[in-house]
């Protein structure tokens, strides 16, 4: 580990201030794609588990679903299509936050400390371990989208591209976020904690599994104030169904949560805490 750091070092050290950011954070992403990669059950897990919740949660209640208006969803198979955007969303939202995990990871083994005082900036670390994340999520829901068809969803090429567009959009920001809370942590029981108290929440009030115009009153306040309820809209809208927020609404806001967590990144990685 120490070696990795320090090669990373003296790529860094002689190079010109562009690459001096560039390169430390390129090897860092390359290196948390290689991880995952290299822990075939995390990868199982990862694709799997949202299958598996889209296949049984849509069986379970699609008898009762009703569509909400201007939908265009009918059928039985209807409150599996409406989920489907749901279930992507679960896909990149557990692959982006638990592969920083290896933050944590990183810090009790010693390689971060070894890539802080290497000439590599500060930041390069959160772009590095930002960018690996958010590439895995957005593979990996590009994976999951590649079955719409099973769910009656067909995407022309455009739409397919949007789509994409939006699962790299949730990625960043979701690695992001989940970076600002590993930076601070101790240990990966306590990450799992905070994440089950934040992620399950945010993902179940997303309008994932149920659509706003059904909930309560409190509910939908929580919902709109939630920034996954506009990720899930775009992709609902980018798969041809309706949405209770339009999608000039949605996307800058959620333009805006990637940029603000990106920002608290930079922000939390100049900090002293990390070593």
């Amino acid at each position: 580990m120490a070696r990795t750091a320090t090669g990373l070092g003296d790529a860094v050290g002689a190079s010109a201030p562009g690459a001096g950011l560039f390169r430390p954070a390129a090897a860092l992403a390359w290196r948390e794609i290689v991880r995952f990669l290299r822990q075939r059950n995390r990868v199982i897990g990862a694709l799997l588990t949202p299958v598996v919740f889209w296949l049984f949660i849509g069986a379970g209640i699609g008898s009762s679903f009703r569509p909400p208006e201007g939908s265009g969803l009918s059928g039985p198979g209807a409150y599996l299509a409406y989920f489907f955007p749901g279930a992507l969303v679960m896909v990149v939202l557990f692959t982006a936050i638990f592969s920083t995990i290896s933050v944590i990871e990183d810090r009790r083994e010693g390689f971060l400390q070894s890539v802080l005082v290497s000439p590599a900036p500060r930041l390069a670390i959160a772009l590095g371990k930002v960018a690996g994340g958010s590439a895995l999520a957005g593979l990996q829901g590009g994976l999951f989208l590649a079955i719409g068809p099973l769910a009656g969803i067909g995407l022309s090429a455009g739409a397919a591209a949007a789509a994409m567009g939006v699962v790299f959009l949730l990625s960043i920001g979701l690695t992001a976020m989940g970076f600002c809370l590993a930076w601070w942590m101790n240990s990966t029981q306590g990450f799992h904690a905070i994440m089950n108290l934040l992620l399950m929440p945010m993902w179940f009030l997303s309008g994932a599994l149920f659509p706003i115009e059904g909930a309560a009153r409190p509910v939908q306040w929580l919902m709109y104030v939630n920034p996954l309820t506009y990720g899930v809209s775009l992709l609902r809208q980018c798969m041809g169904g309706g949405s209770a927020v339009a999608w000039w609404i949605s996307l800058p806001l959620g333009l805006a949560f990637t940029a603000a967590m990106l920002w608290l990144a930079a922000w939390s990685v100049e900090r002293r805490r990390g070593g």
